[in-house]
Order: C-alpha cells, then structure tokens, then sequence
C-alpha cells in the first residue's frame, strides 16, 4: 500500500474511491430503509411537499469540494485527500441517481434504475485502475514524449496513439462499450474488439451489415450466446444492489432483455441525387 499507493502520490486518489464506495453503499442502506419505511434519520428530505433527491446533496459536495480541490491544490496532501474523499462521496450519490438524470424521471426502483447502478461500475472500474498505475494509452510515458529530441520517435508515439484512439473509435462503434473503455488501458483488446463482429444494434453493424444479412445473422447468433450469461450476472448483480435478487426474476429480465436489445440495427439510408 505505502509503496504502490503513497509514495506514487495516489493517495487523494485511493481516499477518492474510498469515498466513493463508503457513500454509495451508506446511501443504498438508507434507501433500503425508507422504502421498507424503518424510521431512521434523515430519512427523506423534503422542502415542503417537494422531495429532494440525494443527487442535490451530491452536486453541491462535489461542485464545493471541487472548488476547494482548485484553489487549494499546492496544499498538504492530507487536505487533498480529505477534499478528495468527500468529493467521492458526492459522486456516489450523483451517480447512484444516474438514471433520474439520464431519462428524466425517477425510475429508481423501476427497470430502468439499473442504469444507475452501470454507471457506478464503470466509475469503480476506471478509478481502480487509474489507482493502480495504469492510465489510458499506458505505453506511453506524456513526459518522455515531451523530453523526446527525436523528431522519428515523436512521430511513432504520436502515430500509436492516434492508432489507438481510432481503434478505440471502432470499438465502441462495434457497440462494445466495456472493451472499448477497458481497451484504452490495455491496448491489445482494442485490436481484438475491432476484429471481431459487431453487436447487431450498434452503428458499425447499420453501417456495414445492412446488405448482408449473412453477417447480421451470424452476429445475432454470437450475441445470444454470449450475452446470455453475462446479462444474467449483471442484472443478478444489478438486482442484489436494488435489493430484489431472485433467480426467476433474473432469467426472465435477462430474457427480456436479449428480446428487446439483441435486434438488427435497420440498414443506414442511401443518398439519393436527382438530376436537376
């Protein structure tokens, strides 16, 4: 810990995630409470009849522990850190309402609400990994390349990572969000995810396999299959955070899900010209 974390300067960053995690665990404890309606403070707040949603208690920690990590950023590191964590905890109740402001209505407890809990994995998933070191397009070193005087070797980074980025581009065109991002960490699974076939609804599936429906067809097929499984432990996942595991209850949504997400993207439009 002391010489992965400390001495590299990562603390503000592992009292972040700390932060983070502690506040989006306390906030679905207390959630969980009021819909079983233990009584227990706070509880909700309300100003009047109208209900504040914890997301307002989240923007303001983290708009004011932002300004203080600004203006104070040549301060100790325990000030930074301290400033950091609860600006972890203002994430974690921004995000865990994610979905209110996503599609612009409460859905908390309701299907859509598990976009919420996508968003809080992805911002564990990146933050872990920005604590351990690694950092997108991480064979690169920004300040080697700047200390760099050959003018050949400038080019050969710069033209990785224009590489990268567009394959990356690709990647999440292929609608494989988590390869895409994951990928920019580990650039060898950006050239896998640009290999391989795209998911059937994504853009790159529109734009390419509209006029062969043999490819379309074998992407549907491959996305059965495997998204199956992984859409079952997510929405099991999903499902024991919001507080409803259940088995049958996982099959059916995962089900339910492949019907409605697992469709072929309409073929993209031809242009048309006519004579003047």
């Amino acid at each position: 810990m002391e010489d992965t974390v400390i001495a590299d300067g990562r603390l503000p960053l592992a009292c972040l995630l700390l932060g983070f995690i502690i506040g989006f665990v306390l906030i679905r404890i207390s959630v969980r409470l009021i819909r079983k309606q233990v009584r227990w403070w706070p509880g909700n707040v309300r100003a009047g009849d109208v209900h504040i949603h914890h997301m307002v208690f989240g923007v303001i920690l983290v708009l004011s522990t932002g300004a203080g990590l600004i203006t104070m950023y040549e301060s100790s590191v325990g000030v930074i850190s301290v400033l950091a964590a609860f600006f972890g905890v203002g994430a974690a109740l921004v995000l865990d309402e994610f979905a209110l402001i996503y599609y612009l209505r409460d859905v908390y407890w309701e299907e859509q609400g598990r976009t919420s809990v996508d968003a809080v994995f992805v911002a564990v998933a990146v933050t872990g990994l920005l604590l351990m070191g690694f950092h997108p397009l991480w064979l690169l070193d920004i300040n080697d390349f700047r200390s760099q005087s050959n003018p050949a070797e400038r080019w050969v980074i710069a033209l990785f990572s224009v590489v990268n980025l567009l394959l990356a581009a690709i990647v999440i065109a292929k609608g494989k969000i988590w390869t895409g991002l994951f990928g920019m960490f580990f650039p060898p699974l950006l050239f896998v995810g640009a290999l391989r076939l795209s998911r059937p609804g994504a853009p790159w599936a529109r734009w390419r396999y509209g006029e062969r429906p043999g490819t379309m067809r074998r992407a549907m097929r491959r996305e059965r299959r495997y998204r199956r499984p992984v859409i079952a432990a997510k929405i099991f996942v999903q499902d024991l955070v919001a507080g409803k595991p259940d088995v049958d209850h996982v099959r059916r949504a995962a089900e339910e899900e492949l019907a409605r997400t697992v469709i072929a993207a309409p073929p993209a439009p031809h242009s048309t010209h006519r004579n003047g």
